[in-house]
């Protein structure tokens, strides 16, 4: 049975669909058998995998509204599998809200996949509402990427807040399976002090490896391709090998 994760945080611009792209690669390039499902109306992890969002036959609208089976939908890449994403999606919200399993939608779609997979990875919009609560309800557990900011533990109360009430009445098991610090300076102490105080809040749950600011990891979605595709010398191409190792060993001991 596959681990399904959900990267997941409700603040823009901290590296998650950059974490969705680049882990689905990193893992695959590793022999893994990888899922990427882009739980985004904004679809940027399905073109960052090399896939023209405008020309799918089918995404994952399709799938959680119209009923369409999960399997015929997924696209094949040689950075990973993906079930798409496309602008649609942004209304799916309301049209969920009149269902009855409004919050299990995306966990009955992903469930019949979950065999075929070591890993299923989930990139969800950046805020807290039903799609990313069904991305919850759907997860095993949740990687949550930290930009290394001032405000970056900002929201997060939050988030585990949402993570609370979901393990509490919707998914008792959903876990935390790591804090990924991006954006990384290590050159400053402002850096150094955000990562600690992360490292305090979120004890024993952060990942080693942690992100640098790299200028090819911002490069690589406007070619549609994974860094490790792009620049595979590259820092950020690196970090996200390393990562992959870590995530593969951590599963293997979960």
């Amino acid at each position: 049975m596959g681990q399904i994760i959900a990267i997941v945080n409700q603040k823009g611009g901290v590296g998650k669909t950059t974490t969705a792209v680049n882990i689905t690669a990193a893992l695959t390039a590793l022999g893994k058998r990888v899922l990427l499902c882009d739980f985004d109306p904004q679809a940027n992890a399905t073109s960052g995998m090399g896939i023209h969002k405008g020309k799918c036959p089918a995404n994952i609208y399709d799938v959680i509204i119209n009923g369409r089976d999960a399997a015929s939908t997924v696209v094949h890449t040689r950075y990973g599998d993906v079930l798409p994403s496309g602008s649609a999606l942004a209304g799916a919200g309301v049209e969920l809200a009149e269902l009855e399993n409004r919050s299990y939608v995306l966990k009955e779609a992903l469930q019949p996949l979950a065999a075929s997979y070591d890993f299923l990875f989930i990139d969800c919009p950046p805020s807290l509402e039903l799609l990313t609560l069904n991305s919850l309800c759907a997860a095993h557990s949740i990687l949550i990427p930290v930009q290394c900011e001032y405000y970056a533990l900002e929201g997060l109360s939050d988030l585990m807040a949402t993570m609370r009430g979901v393990k509490r009445s919707l998914n008792p098991t959903l876990q935390i399976f790591g804090v990924l610090l991006t954006m990384f300076d290590g050159r400053t102490n402002f850096f150094m002090q955000v990562a600690q105080e992360v490292r305090r809040h979120f004890p024993g749950n952060v990942f080693a490896t942690v992100i640098p600011r790299n200028v090819r990891l911002a490069e690589a979605p406007s070619h549609g391709l994974p860094v490790t595709a792009y620049d595979r010398s590259s820092r950020g191409a690196d970090a996200y090998q390393r990562l992959a190792l870590e995530i593969n060993t951590k599963r293997s001991g979960l």
